[in-house]
C-alpha cells in the first residue's frame, strides 16, 4: 500500500463535487438555494446549451461582503449554521457549505456580489490547480451573480454521462419548477438560450397562487384540485390534490414539500397511496402539490448529500396524519365539486369564481356559463320524488319496495343474498344486531335525505333523472348541460361506502383456527411480533413466536378466514419493517368488501322508473368518493351545453 497523504484540495473537492453536482441540473439547484437563503424576492437563472456552456443565476438577496468572497469558495465554509444545535434544526435549504466548492472545482465559476452596506461590488473568480480566489472591483447592484462556465471542462468522463441539450434543460427545468413551488414569495426567470422560458411573478393571494400552480402544473390540475388545510398535534398540512379522475399515468405530477425544501420519502408516499387506495383504476397515479410545515427540530435533513430525503423524529404520527387529511378531503368531495372541476375546463377560468373547497371552481347552480341559451332551466321530471333519497336496494330491500308508494308499474322484488353476503352479516351480526337475511333495517343505517325543491336555483348537482339508456346510463338533466350516470358503478360505490360504515361499527371480530398455522420466518420478523402484538391482536390477528425464526397463527380476522392466511401475515410483517404499521388487513377486508358490493348492486339491463333514478342520484351526492366505483372507474360524466353545442354547430 502507497504510503497515506492529504488530498489536495481540488482533488478533494472534485471528490466531493461527485456528490453534490451530478448534471447542470444540480448547479442550478444549489445557487437558486443559496439566493433563497439569502433572502432573495428575485432570482434569474440563464442558462446555454442546457447549462453545460453556461449557467448564471442572479439574485436581489442580502449579498456577501467582499472580505469573506474567498471563503465562500472554501469547504465547510458557511453563514448558516455555527453549532450542533443550529445542525439540529436547519430551517435553511443549504447549511453544509460544499456547493460552491464542489462546484467551483469541476468549472470555471465567477461570483460578484455587493451588500447593502458597500458603495461598490467585488468579484472573486477561482483558477488554478490549487483553486486560487482572484478578487477584482465590479459592477453590481445589491445581491449576488454566480457564473458557472464549460461544466466538466477538467473531468471529461463526467462530461461524457451528460444527456442531450433537451435532456439536461428539462432537468434545469423541472428543478426551477420545484423551487418556484416552494416559494411563492418570489418571483423567478428562466432563460435558455437567450429565449424566455418561465417568468413569474411573487404569488402573495390565494389567487395569484393558483396562477403560478396553474402555470406550473397544467390549468388541467388546478382546475380538478382540492384545496386542503389541515393542522394538528404541531403539524400543518396544505395544498392541493388532484380529484381523483385526474389521475396519471406516470407519478410526474407530485411535488411534496417539509418546511419548504421538496423531498421524496417511501413514508410520505405510502400514506398518499394508502389515502387514494380505493379510487384510483389500476396502476395510476394521483397528482398532488403538498406542504408540510414542521418544527424543523423533529426532522433530519441531513440523512442524504442531495438533501432530497428527511427522517421524521415520530415518522408514524406524520404518516397518519397526512393520510387522516387526505383520506377526509377526498372523502368529503362530492358531486358538484367534480361539476364545478368539468364546467372550469369547459369553459374556461375567465368566468370562474373561487369556491369554498374547491381551488379556485366556478358554481354552475350560480353562474350564468357562456354558451348557454338564456332562461336555461332544469324542469322537473315526472314522479319526481318529495321524499327520502334512498330508493334502490340494500340488503333486504328492492327498488319497487323502496317506491311501491305511488308507482303505476312497480317492478318485481330483487332480492340481495348469496352466500358470501350472508356470511359476512353473519359475521357483523355475531352477538347480537339485526338477523341476517332481515329487511328490518338496512346495513349501516338509512337516513333520508330531502329532496331539494324543483326550481332551477336550488337544483341538485346531478341535476333530475330524465331517462335510462340501453339499461345501464341514467340520463340526468342540470343546469350544465347533460349529466351520464352509470348506475351500476354508481350503485357499487354506495353499497360499498355503507358496508365500510357498518364493518367500522363493529370490532373487527377473529376466528381461532382449528389447527395454527406454524410459519418460518426471520429472526428480525420473529421480533416484531413481540414488539407489535398490540397492533396485530387490532388487526384480528393472534402470532405467537415459538421458536427463534418461528410463529404460530392462532387466529384471523373472521372475515378473512378464506384468505391465504401465510401470505397475510408474511405482507403484514413486511408493512411493520418497512412502515412502522400496516394497513394490509384493512385493505384485503375492504377488497372483500368491494367484491361483495359489486355482486349486490343494482345490474345493466335492470329498468329503474324516474323515482328510482333521481334516488340513486341523490345518494350519490350524499356518498363519499361517490365519483369512481370500488375499482377506480369514474361513475358519472358531464357533457355541458357548450360541447353540445359544439357537435350541432350552433352559435356558427
Amino acid at each position: 500500500m502507497p504510503p497515506i497523504q492529504l488530498l489536495s484540495p481540488r482533488l478533494a473537492n472534485q471528490i466531493a463535487a461527485g456528490e453534490v453536482v451530478e448534471r447542470p441540473a444540480s448547479v442550478v439547484k444549489e445557487l437558486v438555494e443559496n439566493a433563497l437563503d439569502a433572502g432573495a424576492d428575485r432570482v434569474d437563472v440563464e442558462i446555454e446549451q442546457g447549462g453545460v456552456k453556461l449557467i448564471r443565476v442572479r439574485d436581489d438577496g442580502s449579498g456577501i461582503e467582499e472580505q469573506d468572497l474567498p471563503l465562500a469558495l472554501s469547504r465547510h465554509a458557511t453563514s448558516k449554521i455555527v453549532s450542533l444545535d443550529d445542525l439540529e434544526a436547519v430551517a435553511s435549504l443549504g447549511f453544509r457549505g460544499e456547493a460552491l466548492a464542489s462546484i467551483s472545482s469541476v468549472s470555471r465559476l465567477t461570483l460578484t456580489s455587493r451588500t447593502a452596506a458597500q458603495e461598490a461590488a467585488s468579484r472573486v473568480e477561482v483558477e488554478g490547480r490549487d483553486m486560487d480566489a482572484r478578487i477584482s472591483p465590479a459592477a453590481h447592484p445589491v445581491g449576488t451573480t454566480v457564473e458557472v462556465r464549460d461544466l466538466f471542462f477538467n473531468t471529461p468522463a463526467r462530461r461524457k454521462f451528460l444527456r442531450t441539450e433537451k435532456t439536461e434543460f428539462n432537468h434545469v427545468e423541472e428543478c426551477v419548477r420545484r423551487q418556484a413551488l416552494s416559494r411563492f414569495d418570489a418571483g423567478f426567470t428562466l432563460r435558455h438560450n437567450q429565449r424566455v422560458v418561465q417568468s413569474l411573478r411573487p404569488a402573495e393571494s390565494p389567487l395569484d397562487k393558483e396562477r403560478r400552480i396553474g402555470a406550473l402544473c397544467g390549468q388541467q390540475f388546478i382546475d380538478n384540485a382540492v384545496l386542503i388545510d389541515a393542522e394538528a398535534t404541531g403539524l400543518r398540512l396544505w395544498g392541493w390534490v388532484a380529484l381523483p379522475t385526474f389521475s396519471r399515468s406516470q407519478a410526474d405530477l407530485q411535488y411534496f414539500f417539509v418546511n419548504g425544501r421538496v423531498i421524496r420519502d417511501r413514508l410520505v408516499a405510502h400514506a398518499v397511496r394508502q389515502a387514494y387506495r380505493d379510487v384510483l383504476y389500476n396502476n395510476r397515479h394521483p397528482a398532488f402539490v403538498l406542504y408540510l410545515e414542521v418544527d424543523p427540530a423533529t426532522v433530519d435533513v441531513n440523512v442524504h448529500p442531495t438533501k432530497h430525503e428527511v427522517r421524521f423524529r415520530d415518522g408514524r404520527l406524520v404518516h397518519d396524519f397526512i393520510f387522516r387529511t387526505l383520506h377526509k378531503a377526498l372523502a368529503d368531495v362530492r358531486p358538484d365539486d367534480h361539476l364545478r372541476g368539468a364546467v372550469a375546463q369547459s369553459f374556461g377560468r375567465e368566468n370562474a369564481q373561487a369556491s369554498p373547497g374547491v381551488a379556485g371552481h366556478p358554481d354552475p347552480s350560480t353562474q350564468a356559463w357562456s354558451g348557454q341559451p338564456t332562461g336555461f332551466q332544469a324542469a322537473p321530471s315526472p314522479g319526481m320524488p318529495q321524499g327520502s333519497g334512498q330508493g334502490y336496494p340494500y340488503p333486504g330491500q328492492s327498488f319497487s319496495q323502496a317506491h311501491s308508494q305511488g308507482q303505476s308499474n312497480p317492478q318485481p322484488q330483487q332480492e340481495w343474498h348469496a352466500s358470501d353476503q350472508m356470511a359476512f352479516y353473519n359475521s357483523l351480526n355475531a352477538g347480537g344486531g339485526v338477523e341476517s337475511g332481515s329487511s328490518a333495517a338496512p346495513v349501516g343505517g338509512s337516513e333520508a335525505i330531502p329532496t331539494p325543491p324543483m326550481d332551477g336555483d336550488a337544483e341538485p348537482p346531478l341535476g333530475y333523472a330524465i331517462a335510462q339508456l340501453h339499461g345501464i346510463y341514467i340520463l340526468a338533466q342540470g343546469r350544465a348541460g347533460m349529466i351520464v350516470v352509470d348506475m351500476h358503478a354508481a350503485h357499487e360505490r354506495i353499497t360499498y361506502e355503507r358496508m365500510k360504515r357498518a364493518l367500522a361499527e363493529q370490532d373487527l371480530k377473529s376466528q381461532p383456527l382449528l389447527v395454527p398455522l406454524s410459519m418460518a420466518v426471520s429472526q428480525k420478523e420473529a421480533a416484531l411480533t413481540e414488539t407489535h402484538g398490540d397492533d396485530l391482536r387490532q388487526l384480528g390477528l393472534q402470532i405467537e413466536r415459538i421458536g427463534p425464526e418461528t410463529l404460530a397463527v392462532r387466529q384471523v380476522p373472521a372475515l378473512l378466514r378464506g384468505a391465504d392466511s401465510e401470505q397475510l401475515v408474511r405482507d403484514v410483517l413486511a408493512d411493520l419493517i418497512e412502515h412502522g404499521q400496516s394497513d394490509r388487513v384493512e385493505a384485503v377486508t375492504h377488497e372483500l368488501l368491494g367484491t361483495m358490493a359489486c355482486h349486490g348492486s343494482v345490474r345493466a339491463n335492470r329498468q329503474l322508473t324516474i323515482p328510482e333514478m333521481n334516488s340513486l342520484l341523490r345518494d350519490m351526492e350524499a356518498t363519499e368518493r361517490s365519483g369512481q366505483c370500488n375499482h377506480g372507474r369514474p361513475t358519472w360524466t358531464l357533457v355541458t351545453l357548450s360541447e353540445l353545442d359544439k357537435l350541432f354547430l350552433r352559435g356558427r
